[in-house]
């Protein structure tokens, strides 16, 4: 909510890649930039505007995916785009990832945000392949939290 008060170019944070791969990004680096340009400011006085850090931070973040996202379609040629989980929820990520997918004519898949929440719509995906090929679990299964899309829980 605060972002959207604010100048998403207030300030230039970088943009997260880690060297060994392109499409592996981490967003320490990121936090750490925030946390430096916020401390900076109080130790010079200045006011900040956590609207603007906001702003800053969140364009940072959805140019970073959509970076990444539209490299790997290039690569396989694929024309399809689909979001999901909290990042699909984010309305400026969003709206970013619409507007560049429809100027290079990539079908873009989203759905609505109140499906978003706690990646409900990847774990009712996930689940469903596992319904569908048999496999069903008691009330007593537990939540494994590394578990990789996938993997079998035994």
């Amino acid at each position: 909510k605060l972002s959207k008060e604010g100048n998403p170019h207030a300030y230039e944070f970088p943009r997260a890649k880690v060297a060994d791969n392109i499409y592996d990004f981490s967003f320490s680096g990121l936090k750490s930039a925030v946390l430096n340009q916020i401390n900076m400011a109080k130790m010079k006085g200045e006011e900040i505007n956590p609207a603007d850090i906001a702003a800053s931070f969140q364009k940072c973040v959805a140019d970073t995916l959509l970076n990444r996202a539209m490299l790997a379609l290039e690569e396989t040629g694929i024309k399809k785009f689909a979001i999901a989980g909290g990042v699909a929820s984010n309305s400026a990520i969003r709206a970013a990832f619409e507007s560049e997918c429809k100027n290079k004519e990539i079908a873009f898949y989203h759905p609505s945000p109140i499906l978003c929440t706690d990646n409900a719509v990847m774990i009712g995906a996930a689940a469903y392949y596992e319904y569908i090929h048999g496999v069903r679990h008691g009330w007593d299964l537990n939540a494994v939290p590394n578990l990789k899309l996938g993997e079998r829980y035994e």
